[in-house]
């Protein structure tokens, strides 16, 4: 309320404050200190961030300001803040207004947050709130999944149905209480509740809930869990029978599963943790780490399927909690809960329908999810934090471009799918969509992409897909556009690790991985370019060879061993080398293919660096079907002695050649060299190419910045060994970090290339 009487020692400002301050607790942080400060006014959420209005005096003002960045909320971050002299107007107090949807402009949608220890601790004291599994306050709890609109109000998330109890308002409208203003504030007289459904019976009280759960997680039962973004499957990673019982139920026969611990000191018997590692563990994001297994730990051998790599997370989730304080096993593992190949299930009766032939129990609750989010996956490579699977507690965050990419819609790959939509300066990328190859994926992929544009206030003018005129995100696109902006894959890798370092230049831009489709209609994968934003020019690349079978050749890759075998030495030597080293292939099916390449049915030429990994690994440890993608180069890299410097032969011209490298491979193989030798030579020799080519690239076009981009980079030993050696060679390296190197990240490269 505005004061009758002008001191004129007093100021005002009008305050604009752009970024992740909503959700987050922000406009309650801004009052407390506001009257710590002395300041008399007012703020106020807008779709385009948070604005206040501040009188009081000089020295009063300059202390506010200053708290305001010193002092944020800890999930917050202020991209920017505009203060301008405004008109005296000697409010009395400082208040609070209703939000304000202004204009077409937004401000970031915060991610989920995890529990904090405050609400941890409330949690055992507080009489309304014992043991509540919903517990939050203004520095945690639900927000994307919840959110259906801006500004972030509770009757624009999903917690609209639950009425507020006298106390719960009474602390939400209590400026001094942690609860002021958290939209999703509740207890267990008025908020959502879970119920425990098992044998025909619903379980409705907490205490019985987390009880029963806990004795059938502890008799190595399967239970189905409603979390933030979606359903989990839960069982104790300590027990081999209900590990292997969960991998034959939900027929997940190799990949690995994540494993989630009570604390970091319950995961140190089992992996090694450095510094860095556990500063990510505990982030408030809580991805899920890949971490080193440490020989002779005592989880099931069926978790990690002998990859030697452990993806590692902490409790985020107060029912994380709750079921930790009573069960025996300090590590459960927590998968995602869906059918393979589909998209994690959010809905309750879905669940209960698709995973009944799975889960033996199905613990859920009674508020819905409305923007599902799988657990995002992180590492540490060369103490550099790398996202590889970004979703819950990222996702909505945009990344920030130093030029406008406003109103271009990107629409991604077919596989690890993310969209991105662009904002002004802001490149909002989707939370992890998927493989786009089956009905129900691409349903969430177009209902995500209706809920952005309708969230962000994005009504696209321009549309930009990948050159795969099949991929369905190129599909996608052409309803919307007769003549999208097509980017080629490769170029869009280079551009989204380009676009995160804020690169507007000429790069050596170097990318690895599977698949992609190139100029020349054949598939690519191991691209030496000189590019930016506008153009690309490919200067050097890996030999091609063909692909028996196409894209069967990446389940079956003893096709791509047969390729490379036949294409550098005969049938006859082909024949020699299948009856010593991978004679579990029926004959008949090899003389099938020798057929096919030699005439030239369904063999897309390839030059892909994933198929050549996926050929050696094929070789040298017998990984001839991969029962998930990229098995057998993630086994390879498993086993490599870390010790071994040497490196086999190759020859370099416009082509990189291969052919000496299988030669001394098999000469290795014959004098019977530990096949983690072997490995690691292998690995040593991608690495001196990368290296010898760069060098020449700069030596010729005097471009001294190199940008590594592409699945196979999440090779740690590729990757960490790579960058040491550039940047011993005085190379700048740039590599991606926050934006998936896989093709979790393209979408983001194609925004940035269609803007400029």
């Amino acid at each position: 309320m505005p004061r009758t009487i002008m001191d004129s020692s007093q100021i005002a400002l009008l305050i604009q404050i752009k970024g992740l301050v909503q959700g987050v607790g922000f406009r309650p942080f801004i009052y407390r200190i506001a009257h710590q400060c002395d300041i008399k006014g007012w703020v106020e959420n807008r779709n385009d961030g948070v604005k206040i209005k501040a009188e009081g005096t000089q020295n009063n003002i300059d202390n506010f300001l200053q708290l305001i960045f010193s002092e944020a909320p800890i999930a917050s971050s202020i991209d920017s803040m505009e203060a301008n002299p405004s008109l005296i107007e000697c409010f009395r107090d400082f208040t609070i207004k209703k939000s304000e949807n202004s204009s077409n402009e937004i401000t970031e949608v915060s991610p989920d947050i995890a529990v904090c220890d405050n609400c941890l601790a409330d949690m055992k004291v507080q009489k309304h709130r014992l043991d509540y599994p919903f517990i939050n306050c203004t520095n945690c709890g639900p927000r994307f999944s919840i959110i259906r609109d801006l500004p972030y109000d509770r009757d624009k998330t999903t917690m609209d149905i639950f009425q507020k109890c006298d106390q719960c308002e009474s602390e939400y409208t209590d400026v001094l209480d942690r609860r002021f203003h958290a939209q999703p504030v509740a207890c267990n007289q008025c908020g959502p509740q879970y119920e425990l459904h098992f044998e025909n019976k619903i379980i409705s009280s907490i205490e019985a809930i987390i009880s029963k759960t806990v004795s059938l997680i502890d008799a190595g039962k399967i239970v189905a869990i409603k979390a933030a973004g979606g359903f989990h499957l839960a069982v104790d990673a300590l027990n081999d029978d209900a590990v292997k019982q969960l991998r034959q139920r939900k027929h997940r026969e190799n990949k690995p599963f994540a494993v989630m611990f009570r604390s970091v000191d319950d995961m140190q018997p089992f992996v090694e943790i450095n510094k860095v590692e556990e500063i990510l563990l505990a982030l408030w994001r809580r991805p899920i780490v890949l971490l080193k297994e440490k020989s002779g730990n005592r989880l099931s051998p069926e978790v990690s399927i002998g990859l030697r790599t452990l993806g590692c997370f902490l409790p985020y989730l107060p029912i994380h909690y709750l079921l930790f304080e009573k069960l025996k096993t300090n590590a459960i593992v927590l998968t995602s809960g869906n059918i393979s190949d589909e998209p994690i299930l959010i809905d309750n009766n879905e669940a209960l329908e698709k995973l009944q032939g799975i889960a033996d129990a199905f613990l859920i609750y009674n508020r819905d999810i409305y923007n599902r989010t799988d657990d995002s996956v992180a590492t540490v490579i060369n103490g550099k934090q790398r996202i590889i699977r970004r979703s819950r507690g990222f996702a909505p965050n945009p990344v920030a471009l130093d030029f406008s990419v406003d109103s271009i819609f990107a629409s991604g790959g077919e596989l690890k799918n993310t969209f991105c939509i662009g904002k002004g300066n802001q490149a909002i990328l989707s939370q992890h969509i998927g493989d786009l190859k089956n009905l129900e994926t691409l349903e969430f992929y177009e209902e995500s992409v209706c809920r952005f544009q309708k969230l962000f206030r994005v009504n696209p003018a321009t549309y930009v897909c990948d050159l795969h005129p099949d991929y369905l995100s190129s599909v996608f696109v052409e309803k919307f556009s007769k003549n999208p902006i097509r980017v080629q894959h490769h170029h869009a890798h280079i551009a989204s690790c380009m676009a995160e370092h804020g690169l507007n230049e000429k790069v050596i831009g170097i990318c690895f991985d599977g698949t992609g489709f190139g100029t020349d209609n054949n598939i690519w994968g191991s691209e030496f370019f000189i590019a930016d934003f506008a153009e690309f020019k490919r200067v050097s690349h890996f030999e091609y060879i063909p692909l028996p079978g196409g894209d069967k050749a990446v389940h079956e890759p003893w096709r791509i061993l047969v390729s490379y075998l036949y294409h550098y030495f005969g049938k006859e030597e082909l024949y020699i080398l299948y009856h010593k080293y991978f004679n579990h292939i029926p004959e008949e099916k090899l003389n099938l293919t020798i057929t096919a390449i030699e005439k030239k049915l369904n063999t897309p030429f390839c030059c892909s660096a994933g198929r050549l990994f996926d050929a050696v690994a094929a070789l040298i440890s017998n990984i001839l079907y991969a029962g998930f993608e990229a098995e057998g180069p993630m086994r390879m890299e498993s086993i490599i002695d870390w010790h071994e410097k040497n490196t086999y032969s190759y020859k370099i011209s416009e082509i990189v050649s291969f052919k000496k490298t299988f030669i001394e491979i098999i000469e290795d193989l014959n004098q019977n060299i530990a096949v983690s030798i072997i490995a690691a030579k292998f690995h040593n020799t991608i690495i001196y190419i990368i290296n010898d080519l760069a060098v020449k690239m700069r030596d010729v076009y005097g471009i001294n910045k190199v940008v590594l981009s592409g699945g196979v980079f999440q090779n740690r030993y590729l990757l960490e060994n790579i960058e040491n050696m550039l940047h011993a060679g005085r190379f700048e390296v740039f590599s991606n970090e926050k934006i998936p190197t896989n093709d979790g990240g393209i979408s983001v490269g194609q925004l940035a290339i269609a803007a400029k």
